[in-house]
């Protein structure tokens, strides 16, 4: 599949972690969404119906970082996969969790984890 719709740069706020106060203050997570479509269709009709909604995910996404905590980003990362593939249409999901202020113990730019799911 060549064709892809990309998310970038979402910025959001959640409670996962495995320390006691990333549970109770949370952080901000920027998540990465790269989905593999077929975007012929909607390119044809120029109709939003034929293909992804990204504000529509993108809500579905902010449901999942805000909702209940994971002790693991590689966790909060196949749930955000999960959520793309049920997506029409969306053959890949491509994600990427950015964790930027993770309590490393050491200066760090970013912690990041990065997975692909194909519909199965």
């Amino acid at each position: 599949m060549s064709d892809r719709i990309e998310l970038r740069g979402l910025r959001l706020r959640g409670h996962h972690g495995v320390l006691p106060e990333e549970r109770r203050d949370g952080q901000t997570f920027v998540v990465d969404v790269v989905l593999d479509v077929d975007t012929r269709a909607a390119a044809d009709s120029d109709d939003l119906a034929d293909t992804v909604d990204y504000a529509g995910l993108a809500a579905r996404l902010a449901d999942v970082v805000s909702g209940e905590p994971v002790n693991l980003i590689e966790t909060l990362a196949a749930r955000l996969a999960s959520v793309a593939l049920d997506c029409d249409g969306v053959a890949a999901a491509e994600v990427t969790v950015h964790k930027p202020e993770a309590p490393v113990g050491q200066p760090v730019d970013d912690v990041v984890v990065r997975i692909r799911r194909e519909r199965g």
